[in-house]
């Protein structure tokens, strides 16, 4: 299965030669998202400390918005027939969805990069001790990894391209607001701040935060609560928990697909 899940996933990384827009809105995206939310917003809700407040937000819906690739690309192949072509081998079919959500965590850590030099570009600083710091990001990646499969559920669902749009985009953007990736969740009306505050993109954010030591600025109420006291073990938890459920979903959707 390994070896079926490497060689899908290298043809999805040459389809990208083919087309390349995908991976310039991938790229265009965060760029997009930095020096919006920096200087649009950034001037009247904090200046300097606010922009390096948002920096762990961005590189959380970063990853989260390139969910939307796999779902795209899932039913791109399901609309076209690939997917009967590849239920022809014999491959593990669990392969073809690790080969999908494998090649696009390829894409977010080219997005990652970006993210990070926009931020640098913007004056974010890492101020965190490098191990930290290289924990962000596997951490970054572990979520990204979490939110393709998800994707990738969504596209199965979906089966056509038209249709994986719009699912694969509605969610994402109540998903990445209501959290603290931009604001304090402390400032949010009830139910929102209960539903933010256990949102994993939440979690993601201030661990992100105090790995790269970027603290809330000190004019936004601080994060409290169990999510917020243990950020990286619930952003894992979560993480993890959300692999196994749409892996397990996906996987059962695939074969209902495959087998039609």
């Amino acid at each position: 299965m390994t070896r079926d899940s490497g060689n899908l996933a290298w043809r999805n990384l040459l389809n990208i030669r083919r087309t390349p827009g995908s991976l310039v809105a991938s790229v265009v995206q965060p760029v997009m998202f930095v020096f919006l939310l920096a200087y649009v917003f950034g001037g009247s809700l904090g200046g300097a400390s606010y922009r390096e407040f948002i920096m762990a937000g961005i590189f959380a819906q970063t990853v989260t918005f390139n969910a939307s690739f796999t779902t795209i690309g899932l039913a791109n192949d399901l609309q076209k027939g690939v997917v009967d072509r590849f239920r022809s081998l014999p491959m593990s079919r669990v392969a073809v969805l690790l080969g999908r959500t494998t090649s696009d965590l390829t894409t977010s850590v080219v997005s990652l990069v970006v993210t990070t030099l926009c931020g640098l570009a913007i004056g974010w600083r890492i101020r965190g001790n490098p191990l930290d710091a290289v924990l962000g990001y596997l951490l970054i990646l572990l979520f990204a990894f979490a939110m393709s499969w998800v994707g990738a559920f969504i596209g199965l669902v979906a089966r056509s391209v038209e249709v994986a749009q719009s699912l694969g985009l509605i969610w994402l953007f109540p998903a990445t607001f209501i959290s603290s990736g931009f604001v304090s969740v402390a400032a949010m009306p009830e139910p929102l701040a209960t539903i933010a505050e256990w949102n994993p993109i939440t979690s993601l954010a201030n661990s992100v935060r105090d790995l790269f030591g970027n603290p809330t600025p000190a004019g936004l109420p601080q994060p409290q609560g169990w999510p917020a006291e243990n950020a990286v073990l619930y952003t894992v938890l979560c993480s993890l928990g959300l692999i196994a459920l749409f892996m397990s979903m996906a996987v059962a959707r695939y074969r209902r697909a495959a087998s039609r």
